[in-house]
């Protein structure tokens, strides 16, 4: 009874510093960074090579099986009707150092100053005319690579191979990073989630990044259109950006820096998706004017079909339990004091328009 008091006592105590370190950095994020990323990226470059030896995640394989542990223990002490309270302390003190272990070695870079500030670029807010115009360069950009993507004979976007370009994603930010130091860290391969990754996505869920191994991992079933930005997203997790609007930028700029066409194309169409979206739920009709304005070229012909196909996919995982996922990605951000929830993830149209005009359209 004395062991499993103090085992709860440990526990609580743990929770106790967890919270206290979010209150601090969400009142005094100055004081901790840049410092607490730069010790955030080498731990997280430190696990990431432990668990770099093998192509699938290994939390997606420890997760069944730490559960089935759970269980089974649970089942033994059930039988045995003694040792509950014994039990359960050792599961929560399990969970609290888990706990402890992911909030002091990554969660607290969900409080880091805006990554666009230290990347350079100006957010403020925009105009009708400046999303559209931003918008409309990103289609053209997306169906100049729609053209030079691979495609079958039906015309379909494909993906040569799933690992080369998890490989290939997981060392994208090695080329942006020379350009923006900001964005270094991790480069070993993206992971595919082989066992809960169809569960994930009829939850919503195309990616996900797991601190406690700094595993970035995306199910195999995500489309071709999205699949090498969605990687370079969960990759940008490891580098200390814990935020998902940033992440979404991050993955852009990978993108858009890659030398393989299949990651250009995925980051111009990721783009312009966004930015599309944004424009749509403010004017639906000068949006739709423009997804229709270069309808004769063969690239948006091609990326129309990509979204078409995109869709389609996405529709046969539509389920209940998507919007139980919504409700608890929501509540994690807003702990975690992403003030908008899962809407942050649209914001980053924002981040695309500053982006956009820093560049200025050189194709007009």
């Amino acid at each position: 009874m004395k062991k499993a008091i103090r085992r709860l006592l440990a526990a609580l105590f743990l929770l106790v510093l967890d919270g206290l370190a979010m209150f601090v950095f969400h009142r005094r994020p100055e004081y901790f960074f840049p410092v607490y990323r730069q010790i955030s990226q080498k731990w997280i470059v430190f696990l990431s090579g432990l668990t770099s030896f093998v192509k699938v995640a290994v939390w997606d394989i420890g997760a069944v099986v730490l559960l089935a542990a759970v269980i089974v223990t649970l089942v033994v002490v059930i039988i045995r009707r003694r040792g509950f309270l014994s039990w359960l302390s050792g599961v929560l003190l399990g969970m609290s150092v888990l706990w402890f272990i992911v909030v002091y070695g990554w969660m607290l870079n969900h409080y880091a100053p805006p990554l666009a500030q230290e990347l350079g670029f100006t957010v403020r807010e925009y105009s009708k005319d400046e999303l559209y115009d931003a918008c409309d360069y990103y289609l053209r950009k997306a169906g100049e690579y729609a053209v030079q993507a691979d495609r079958d004979d039906g015309g379909h976007l494909v993906i040569r191979d799933f690992y080369k370009i998890a490989e290939s994603a997981g060392s994208a930010y090695e080329r942006v990073s020379e350009i923006y130091p900001v964005l270094t860290g991790s480069s070993v391969r993206v992971k595919k989630l082989s066992v809960v990754g169809e569960y994930l996505m009829y939850n919503g869920i195309i990616g996900m990044f797991m601190p406690l191994t700094a595993e970035a991992g995306v199910p195999g079933s995500v489309p071709p259109a999205p699949l090498p930005y969605t990687m370079t997203h969960e990759a940008a997790h490891r580098l200390g950006i814990a935020s998902e609007e940033e992440a979404n930028f991050a993955a852009f700029l990978a993108c858009v820096h890659h030398p393989d066409t299949i990651f250009l194309y995925s980051g111009y169409y990721s783009a312009f998706s966004y930015c599309f979206s944004s424009l749509y739920k403010i004017d639906p009709e000068l949006a739709a004017e423009l997804y229709h304005k270069y309808d004769e070229q063969e690239g948006i012909q091609l990326l129309q079909q990509d979204r078409r196909d995109t869709s389609e996919i996405y529709k046969k995982y539509e389920s209940p339990m998507k919007e139980i996922s919504d409700q608890i990605n929501d509540t994690y951000l807003k702990t975690f004091s992403e003030e908008s929830g899962i809407q942050s993830y649209g914001e980053v149209t924002d981040d695309l328009i500053a982006w956009y005009l820093a560049l200025g359209d050189d194709d007009e």
